[in-house]
């Protein structure tokens, strides 16, 4: 039986930086770190709240239009003083979801 805890990723996830901000503040957009996979992303920040809706921005190598989606954070987990989003992608174009799938085939040779 599956614990809570159990790894449940679908797809891989490689390295990358993106462009999030909190939909409802809609202040600035502020790059992280963090890593993309086909249903959503994770981010390395300062407090980022659980359940909040966050915009996220980014450019995949090689596209020259902007992917946009919408995603909602799932959980929070600690590093040391860092604090780490689990989003998951909630509203993002079909296009768009398409390209992050090629895109993490090639960069993962799968």
């Amino acid at each position: 039986m599956a614990q809570p805890n159990d790894e449940r990723r679908d797809s891989h996830r490689v390295p990358f930086r993106f462009q999030v901000r909190e939909a409802e503040a809609r202040g600035s957009f502020e790059e992280r770190e963090g890593n993309l996979a086909l249903g959503g992303i994770y981010y390395s920040g300062l407090h980022p709240p659980v359940g909040a809706v966050v915009e996220v921005r980014f450019l995949l190598p090689g596209h020259t239009e902007e992917i946009m989606a919408l995603g909602q954070v799932l959980r929070v987990s600690r590093d040391g003083e860092r604090f780490g989003a689990h989003l998951r992608f909630t509203n993002i174009p079909l296009d768009s979801e398409l390209a992050v799938a090629r895109y993490l085939q090639t960069a993962t040779g799968s």
